[in-house]
């Protein structure tokens, strides 16, 4: 047994099983920072369900019934029988221009934000009279042109706070709550308007909406061409969906944004049938994201985990190698067992303080640990400044990365290759077969 102590090949293996044991307490708290970040989602799913969901405007759109006609002769009856089916029309406008003031302010949830807003939403445009030339144009049909209604899909109903009125041309209308159909939303509002194919060539509307929502405000464009205009007190948008804004300006203060859609930058026409087209998933709009996504940070740098225990634990063993003193495998993996500590501490700290702070006080409480125990073990104020100043490397090696997002893997692979060279430059003259590990060596 006492020959196994000092071989440096038992040593390097004893370290290699402590590292795969580490790895275990490792993914427990990768877990656990997935299992807090799905506790904040909760968070904000109940706050919202209270408030309003996230908001997405579709339309306005026309409806217009009718019923497709069918004769058939029956020879039994010698008469022609009648069935009719119904369908709807749909029709989209000419132009839409939505102006938009989005007033966000935080909520909490114990010690979660949530972000919800309350928006300030003017629609106006116009369409041409409905034509029913390329629709069923072949088929018998009647139409209904006095249950023709305006529809205004709106995801959450909750959010709308005042009576919505619709100027029609000359004539205030007041909307009603659900649509007809499911064709083309799911839920929204609707006004009974009067229109024909044959008197008027166009149809104006204008529309004011006090609107409630949490996280994101996302608009369809349905008209021939579409302009959307919204401003915000909000510094920290991201702006999504499948068209991103002509225009856009962050700042301090808030942002604006503006864009311009034509309908030939989406796939589905101004006129159809039926359920032959949707104008789901052309939705465009901003989201109001928080400045800090502590937990996305968080797990990045338990990711990284492997490497700051390999990394530490090649330094003691490199102490014991080149120092000729012994430090016992309970004390690779009392050591290890703090580094694993470090990330727990990051997540708590990150969730009370912003990310960067949260990270310098649990480095430091490590270090300052790591520190003191290795100038106890092995009874040197040198070799444990040693270890300190190396784990401070590290983990400003680590930080950094971190922040350059964008440059991780470049970064983190120079990193990597410059340790490499560090340590084969320092083992170069190590003849592994004759040395031994502690006093006796």
């Amino acid at each position: 047994m006492k020959n196994l102590k000092g071989n440096v090949f038992f040593k390097m293996a004893i370290i290699i099983v402590l590292i795969l044991l580490l790895l275990i307490p490792t993914f427990m708290v990768q877990q656990l920072i997935h299992e807090r970040e799905g506790v904040r989602q909760s968070a904000i799913r109940e706050v919202s369900s209270k408030w309003a969901n996230g908001q997405t405007i579709a339309g306005p759109y026309i409806t217009v019934p009718y019923d497709r006609i069918f004769r058939t002769y029956n020879k039994e009856t010698e008469k022609t029988d009648v069935t009719r089916t119904r369908n709807y029309a749909y029709f989209l406008p000419e132009e839409l221009k939505i102006n938009g003031e989005i007033i966000p302010e935080k909520r909490y949830r114990g010690i979660y934000e949530v972000v919800v807003y309350e928006s300030k939403l003017a629609l106006n445009g116009r369409f041409n009279a409905p034509t029913f030339e390329q629709i069923d144009a072949e088929a018998e049909k009647e139409i209904f042109w006095d249950k023709a209604t305006l529809n205004l899909g709106i995801s959450d109903l909750r959010g709308i706070e005042q009576q919505i009125s619709l100027q029609w041309n000359d004539a205030e209308i007041f909307f009603n709550p659900g649509t007809h159909t499911k064709d083309l939303v799911n839920s929204g509002i609707n006004a009974e308007i009067k229109v024909k194919d044959d008197e008027q060539t166009s149809y104006s509307f204008d529309m004011k909406i006090d609107l409630k929502g949490s996280q994101h405000l996302y608009f369809t464009p349905v008209g021939k061409t579409t302009d959307v205009a919204v401003t915000s007190n909000w510094n920290t948008p991201s702006f999504t969906g499948n068209f991103l804004p002509d225009e856009r300006d962050i700042s301090e203060t808030g942002f604006t944004a503006n864009w311009n859609v034509l309908h030939l930058n989406r796939n589905y026409p101004q006129v159809w049938k039926a359920n032959t087209h949707s104008v789901r998933g052309s939705e465009f709009g901003t989201n109001l994201l928080l400045p800090v996504d502590n937990y996305k940070k968080s797990y990045r740098v338990a990711r990284y985990a492997v490497l700051f225990i390999t990394l530490t634990f090649m330094v003691f063993f490199f102490v014991e190698v080149l120092n000729k003193v012994f430090i016992h495998p309970i004390q690779y993996l009392l050591v290890g067992v703090a580094l694993v500590v470090f990330f727990s501490l990051l997540l708590a700290f990150s969730e009370h303080m912003l990310f960067n702070l949260a990270y310098i006080v649990a480095a430091s409480l490590t270090l300052i640990l790591v520190t003191l125990y290795t100038m106890t073990i092995l009874k040197s104020r040198q070799l444990g400044l040693l270890i300190c100043g190396i784990l401070l490397v590290l983990y400003g090696f680590i930080f950094t990365i971190i922040q350059l997002e964008d440059y991780a893997l470049l970064i983190g692979s120079i990193g990597v290759f410059v340790i490499l060279a560090i340590v084969m430059y320092f083992s170069r003259k190590i003849d592994w077969y004759n040395i031994r590990i502690g006093t006796d060596a």
